[in-house]
């Protein structure tokens, strides 16, 4: 099998172009689809016959939590990667996804606390899922405040591989934590094998929004990891020619108007 390719698409000129070329269609994909997953999940699918309205926080709660753990197992691999082979495109994937992987762990935890509300009772108790989420952010909060302690943009990568590759021991531990240990977090409705427990209406702007917030979050670790390259690459060729370009771009929109 010919290789060339990924090595290639390693290197940091070539992935800034696949990014600049693939990024664009998956920010416009991931809007159409949680346009209509919001659309057809907070007002067209039918009331729970127990939850009522308060269910419909799971069309944000569900995809938020899902990538929350997907973006986790992304950054430790791509540490992994960092740390035995050296890539500077893998640092950059890490740490690029890092803030993203913070960022949607905040709102399952927001949105859990609201929907915890009116199920519960209250907004917080220290149940086994919402507490192993919570470390979950503290990782990502670890490794985002590793980042920016050090000055030396290599010994930070390592530091924040390290923290990341150990801290992939919560992953399992938060998905399966509602079988582990006696919860009041619910069971998967609809992340299992078989047939999900929702009827198909609520059903499919779920599944819309779980892609869409994939999407989203593919098209925001892109975005970020052009930025971390740039940046570590600002002093190259390739660099200077496209900051050049690009100004070269705006100079000529602006004759243009």
């Amino acid at each position: 099998m010919n290789w060339t390719w990924f090595h290639r698409l390693g290197s940091p000129p070539s992935f800034y172009r696949f990014a600049e070329r693939l990024a664009p269609w998956l920010g416009v994909a991931a809007l159409l689809l949680l346009a209509y997953a919001w659309y057809g999940g907070l007002v067209l699918a039918p009331a729970d016959y127990q939850q009522k309205d308060a269910f419909r926080v799971i069309y944000v709660h569900v995809p938020a939590a899902a990538v929350s753990l997907s973006l986790y197992v992304l950054m430790a691999v791509a540490g992994a990667v960092a740390l035995i082979w050296r890539m500077k495109l893998a640092e950059c994937v890490m740490i690029a996804s890092a803030p993203v992987g913070a960022s949607f762990t905040a709102l399952a935890l927001l949105t859990g606390m609201l929907w915890g509300k009116p199920m519960w009772g209250a907004y917080w108790v220290w149940d086994a899922r919402l507490t192993s989420e919570l470390v979950l952010l503290f990782l990502y909060l670890g490794v985002i405040g590793l980042h920016a302690a050090f000055e030396d943009a290599r010994a930070a990568a390592r530091a924040c591989a390290l923290l990341a590759i150990v801290g992939l021991v919560n992953v399992p531990i938060v998905h399966f934590s509602v079988e582990w240990w006696n919860s009041l977090h619910q069971g998967s409705t609809i992340l299992k094998f078989g047939k999900p427990a929702i009827s198909a209406d609520m059903a499919r702007p779920l599944y819309a929004g779980l892609l869409g917030t994939y999407l989203l979050c593919a098209y925001a670790i892109l975005r970020r990891t052009q930025n971390e390259l740039l940046l570590r690459e600002r002093g190259t060729r390739w660099v200077r020619e496209q900051l050049a370009a690009a100004a070269g771009n705006r100079d000529g929109g602006a004759h243009v108007s």
